[in-house]
């Protein structure tokens, strides 16, 4: 299993950028995939933006433009650049971890972000 610990999160306004950081600990290896969602209260939980460790990425269509997904695959991290800002935006984000070879899933706790109109 891996460990993942978000940081990062917090209040902005509208209009500006914040930076999500996301640390991997334990088995990490093989074909995998980290990647951001999110969940607003009310809804349900959405993918964000994913990137392989082979660096191919997916981005929702409602941030693309928007945010951008990296990782160092060295440090076992990755990471969510957010400009341009929207009150949507405010949701709990949330990083996993995704081992295609063998099989699991992880999550991070969570990382508020607010965006104030």
């Amino acid at each position: 299993q891996v460990q993942l610990v978000e940081s990062g999160g917090g209040l902005v306004q509208a209009g500006g950028s914040l930076r999500l950081s996301c640390a991997a600990s334990g088995s990490i290896c093989c074909i995998n995939v980290m990647g951001w969602y999110r969940q607003a209260p009310g809804k349900q939980r959405e993918l964000v933006a994913t990137i392989t460790n082979g660096g191919d990425t997916v981005i929702a269509d409602s941030v693309k433009g928007r945010f951008t997904i990296s990782r160092d695959n060295a440090k076992n991290t990755v990471s969510l650049q957010m400009n341009s800002l929207k009150p949507e935006d405010t949701a709990v984000y949330y990083c996993n971890y995704r081992d295609y070879t063998r099989g699991f899933l992880n999550w991070g706790q969570g990382t508020q972000v607010t965006v104030s109109s």
